[in-house]
């Protein structure tokens, strides 16, 4: 399955929430319009079977998605792709064990070099933040929206911002550069579906059909 161009880019709240719960907030956040769902979970009760449902959900609606750190995972649960942090292994290792055709993301925090690197190595899309405080990852170190406007005139792949987005504030980070906006806690802190709707008029977008 292809990576969007743009869009809303969904990642998934498990803290304290069983997998039914978790399933029926990404099938929310879908019918809202979400683009792409990244399995974020870093406390799993049991993530095979969580990554591979929500697969099978995301499927069903052709909608990417994408397992935050883990490449064993992604294979494990037939998912469409990996997202790797600078703790989380090489490009060229998540290819070959992931196939030509995988989506692979990168993590590059406020680093264009890194994303130029990351685009030469094959990445699928490169990810800058956090731009706006985040409750998610309150110790990041903040990225600054230049970054955004110098990276677009770099690279020819996608560009994901993340870090504190919402309806209210994203639309700067788009002007800048950004192609996605990667959303946690502004999807699924309240009512997924309306609250991923919310975004759409940054894209011009329509939401998906039940």
């Amino acid at each position: 399955m292809k990576f969007p161009q743009t869009g809303l880019y969904a990642i998934t709240q498990t803290d304290h929430k069983t997998i039914d719960t978790i399933i029926g907030e990404v099938a929310a956040a879908i019918r809202g319009g979400a683009a792409v769902v990244q399995y974020r979970d870093k406390n799993p009760i049991d993530a095979v079977l969580l990554a591979r449902e929500l697969v099978k959900l995301c499927h069903r609606h052709d909608v990417p998605l994408i397992i935050n750190d883990d490449v064993e995972l992604a294979v494990q649960s037939d998912a469409d792709g990996v997202h790797l942090g600078k703790e989380d292994g090489h490009i060229a290792a998540a290819r070959k064990r992931l196939g030509a055709n995988a989506i692979i993301g990168v993590s590059c925090y406020n680093s264009v070099e890194r994303a130029v690197a990351a685009e030469r190595e094959d990445a699928t899309y490169v990810a800058f933040g956090r731009f706006f405080p985040s409750s998610s990852k309150p110790l990041a170190a903040p990225a600054q929206i230049e970054t955004l406007s110098q990276a677009k005139s770099m690279l020819r792949i996608p560009i994901v911002a993340i870090g504190g987005i919402l309806p209210g504030n994203g639309a700067p980070l788009l002007e800048a550069g950004a192609d996605l906006l990667a959303v946690i806690g502004g999807v699924f802190d309240h009512q997924p579906e309306q609250s991923a709707r919310a975004y759409l008029p940054l894209f011009k977008a329509e939401p998906v059909l039940p």
